[in-house]
């Protein structure tokens, strides 16, 4: 079920920080890194550096086709984390050897991450977006486990890219990126938390990312 309110629909419109704006701001720039990762992942010796495309590329593809909003945070703090959190893992070189004996459960972590990351993107399907945004309260699909499960996918994702591609560079970029990307999370809540459909939805869905935990 969709909903979302007037107030919402008013997010800040300051100066030349309009909406529209922003959304190809968004765009541009995760096709530009997009392209970027696309080249180094053909150059690397890694012979799993393919499986590094396969979330980023949905990413990717999502950004282009989603709905444009008014309801969208101008806050330059929220828009800092957005891309922080998103570029980051663009940035990662493919690193030539994987963690010895751990093969198997990685590409089982990143296969099953990149499941409930695209069943997210696919629950949400025009409604995605990189910056904090209200394009609609989403509770159907993988949003009745965890309140951000493209999250929690990217999360499983980026253990198991760390396990074949381990570098002291990947490490430091998915630190940074996960560092942002809670932040981010959180700035999102405080957004959404204008409208009384996601407060009603938090009351049903504990748990943000891991359940249990967090």
């Amino acid at each position: 079920m969709r909903s979302a309110t007037s107030a919402t629909a008013q997010t800040g419109k300051q100066g030349w920080l309009k909406p529209a704006w922003l959304d190809r701001f968004e765009q541009v720039l995760i096709v530009s890194l997009w392209i970027f990762l696309v080249w180094r992942s053909v150059r690397a010796d890694n012979v799993f550096a393919p499986l590094v495309l396969i979330a980023e590329t949905t990413v990717m593809v999502f950004v282009l086709i989603r709905r444009p909003t008014d309801a969208i945070s101008v806050r330059l703090g929220d828009w800092f984390l957005a891309v922080t959190a998103t570029a980051a893992p663009l940035l990662i070189w493919p690193a030539a050897t994987p963690v010895a004996g751990l093969v198997p459960p990685a590409i089982a972590l990143i296969t099953l991450g990149n499941c409930f990351q695209i069943w997210a993107k696919l629950s949400l399907r025009r409604s995605f977006g990189i910056a904090p945004a209200n394009r609609g309260v989403k509770r159907s699909g993988a949003y009745r486990f965890v309140r951000h499960p493209m999250y929690a996918g990217y999360l499983l994702v980026h253990i198991g890219i760390m396990v074949l591609m381990p570098s002291v560079h990947n490490a430091v970029l998915y630190g940074i990126g996960w560092t942002a990307q809670v932040l981010r999370l959180l700035a999102e809540e405080r957004l959404l938390s204008k409208d009384p459909a996601y407060l009603e939805y938090t009351g049903q869905v504990r748990w943000r990312l891991i359940p249990g935990i967090f």
